[in-house]
């Protein structure tokens, strides 16, 4: 316990020392989205042929009028209050519309990372016992072709195949159909709540929306974790402590789970930080493609009207969750090994 509450303040202590980025990200983001081309004014006051003097309305709404050292001001003023401002596209607070959209994107990646998880870490193993056989170079290139197909076409492959083709999976148009009533909210998760309201109809609806989209997540993040799996359990097998394991007459199963993969499994932790920040930010295609109401989708549409509040709230909250994420990773990689010191 002493050693995990050294872990926590050393936490801690990387949690404060991150703040200085998290109000340069503030700011630059602020500043880009200021010299990006297109007035955001003209664009929601009906196109350029609307008048002069809706336009300027609506640029005294948004604080366009007054000079950038002052909007930058009153923003992180804002920002500093817990107000991120309001979305000219949905009439809502950017706090509103991310707190009701972060749900939607942290189940599609955590699924997603989770099948990927499950599926790169066994590949990665199996090719690291047989290196150089023809398993270790199916598997390889597997992984390169998942570097190498983007997400959206392995979204429009898998829906043309399982939902057009073969009628397995349902109509990628968002989280639940038409015809399924919404659970008590708990979590956001939908199906965590539709489990939790004992509904299990509801569930098997929610979880066929959920399996194919993160299917095509997974895919393009399967490479990277089976790779440095793959890397790490060839340097485990050729330490000495396994070739002591072996010496003594331990079992090939136990000396591969216990000792070597338990040693390799340290970097994967890292990465899978790495890629699961990554993947929340950068799932914006899959949102696209599959309907679904995540913050990434969100963010775009934004973007693409020159909304600059819900732009700004979302990188913010990505740039956030990134460094949680890597605290989080850090205090699991202390655990896994109390000799690493964070």
């Amino acid at each position: 316990m002493k050693g995990f509450g050294a872990t926590i303040v050393r936490a801690a202590r990387r949690f404060m020392s991150s703040l200085p980025a998290l109000f340069g990200v503030l700011v630059f983001t602020f500043l880009l989205m200021r010299v990006l081309p297109g007035d955001p004014a003209v664009f929601f006051a009906s196109g350029p042929n609307a008048g002069k003097e809706e336009i300027e309305v609506i640029r005294k709404q948004m604080g366009l009028d007054k000079p950038i050292p002052e909007q930058l001001v009153h923003y992180l003023y804002d920002v500093g209050r817990g107000n991120l401002g309001k979305s000219l596209m949905t009439g809502q607070s950017v706090t509103t519309d991310l707190r009701e959209r972060l749900p939607a994107s942290l189940e599609l990646t955590l699924t997603a990372l989770l099948l990927a998880l499950l599926s790169a870490v066994p590949l990665g193993v199996i090719a690291a016992l047989r290196p150089g056989s023809f398993v270790d170079h199916g598997v390889r290139l597997f992984c390169a072709l998942g570097v190498c197909v983007p997400t959206f076409v392995s979204g429009l492959l898998l829906i043309y195949v399982f939902y057009y083709l073969l009628g397995l999976a349902p109509d990628p148009t968002g989280r639940i159909d038409v015809f399924t009533s919404l659970p008590p909210q708990r979590t956001g998760f939908l199906t965590v709540d539709f489990l939790l309201a004992g509904d299990l109809d509801g569930w098997w609806v929610a979880f066929r929306q959920l399996i194919l989209p993160a299917v095509t997540m997974a895919l393009f993040v399967i490479a990277p974790l089976a790779r440095i799996t793959r890397a790490s359990m060839l340097v485990s097998l050729g330490s000495d402590f396994v070739r002591t394991a072996r010496s003594v007459g331990l079992s090939w199963w136990r000396i591969v789970v216990t000792y070597a993969l338990r040693n390799a499994i340290l970097p994967v932790i890292t990465i899978a930080g790495i890629v699961f920040s990554t993947m929340l930010g950068a799932n914006v295609l899959v949102e696209k493609v599959y309907s679904w109401p995540g913050v990434a989708s969100y963010a775009l549409d934004a973007l693409l009207s020159s909304d600059y509040a819900p732009v700004q709230g979302f990188v913010l909250l990505m740039a956030s969750i990134f460094v949680v994420v890597n605290l989080l990773v850090d205090v699991l990689y202390g655990i896994a090994d109390p000799r690493v010191s964070i």
